[in-house]
Parts: C-alpha cells; sequence; structure tokens
C-alpha cells in the first residue's frame, strides 16, 4: 500500500486528477454492472413471473367457472334400470337392439345389428347429454352403408 502512495505522490496535479477520474468512473462501472443492472434484471424477470401467473389465474378461474357450470347443469337421473333407459332409448332412435347385456347395475353392452352412421353419431351425442358415456364403441362396415355397432356404455357419475 505505502508503494502505491509513494506512486501517487509522485504524480503531477493533472495526472492525479485524471488518476482520480479514472477511479471514479471504474467505481461508477463497478456498481452499473455489480448492483444496478443485475438488479433491473431480476425485477424485470419477475415482472414477467408475475405477468405470467397472473394470466394462469384467470385461465384456472374460467375453467373452474367452467367446470361449475357444468356440474350445475348435470342431465337429471335416468329412470327405471339403466339397460331398460339404453333399450328405451334406442328404440326412440330407431335402432333394433340385437343384443343388450348388463356388466353391473350402471354398464351394459349393446349390439346393433345394423345402423348408418348418419343416425348412429347424433343418438351417442344425445346419449351423452342424458348422462350415458360412451366407453368403447366398434364399428363393423357391413358394406350396405351401414355399420355393425357393438358399444360399452356406462352411466355417468352422479
Amino acid at each position: 500500500m505505502s508503494g502505491v502512495r509513494t506512486w501517487f505522490s509522485a504524480l503531477s496535479l493533472r495526472e492525479k486528477r485524471l488518476v482520480a477520474v479514472m477511479l471514479a468512473l471504474l467505481a461508477l462501472a463497478i456498481v452499473w454492472l455489480g448492483v444496478i443492472r443485475p438488479l433491473g434484471d431480476a425485477l424485470s424477470s419477475a415482472a414477467e413471473r408475475h405477468a405470467d401467473a397472473v394470466i394462469r389465474l384467470g385461465r384456472t378461474q374460467a375453467d373452474v367457472a367452467a367446470i361449475r357450470e357444468v356440474q350445475h347443469q348435470r342431465p337429471p337421473p335416468l329412470n327405471g334400470s339403466f339397460a331398460d333407459a339404453v333399450r328405451g332409448a334406442a328404440a326412440d332412435a330407431g335402432f333394433t337392439v340385437a343384443s343388450l347385456d348388463t356388466d353391473g347395475p350402471d354398464r351394459v353392452r349393446v349390439g346393433i345389428a345394423g345402423a348408418r352412421p348418419a343416425a348412429l353419431v347424433p343418438w351417442l351425442a344425445r346419449l351423452e347429454a342424458a348422462g350415458v358415456l360412451v366407453d368403447t364403441a366398434t364399428l363393423t362396415d357391413k358394406g350396405d352403408r351401414s355399420v355393425g355397432v357393438q358399444l360399452v356404455l356406462k352411466r355417468r357419475a352422479q
């Protein structure tokens, strides 16, 4: 340290002022690059994360509201047994049920020998709106613009 003092005292007044200005600029650069800029970057990053969190919160609240709306619009419970309700819905749609096997109180296997696809899909949509879910569906082309249908249907949880 004494060597630096000796060196500094040997400088002319002009050189001392230049060294002092250089040290002040060095200190300013260190403060700028070491403190101010990283804090600004951190604040900017925090603001972006906050904006993303606000957007995610809004989407989540919208999803929750949509789910609650669907829960309030549940279809009325099916009257009678589940198998009878499915058989009646198929008859109302004009389908002849070839087989209907019960796999439990809330699940049936349905076989329809021949159905037009243009009539089958809307019928399945009406079933789902009424609280009947299609678990599996197998459609087999019969070659005469109709399909053979094997369905596993189950009642939606109430």
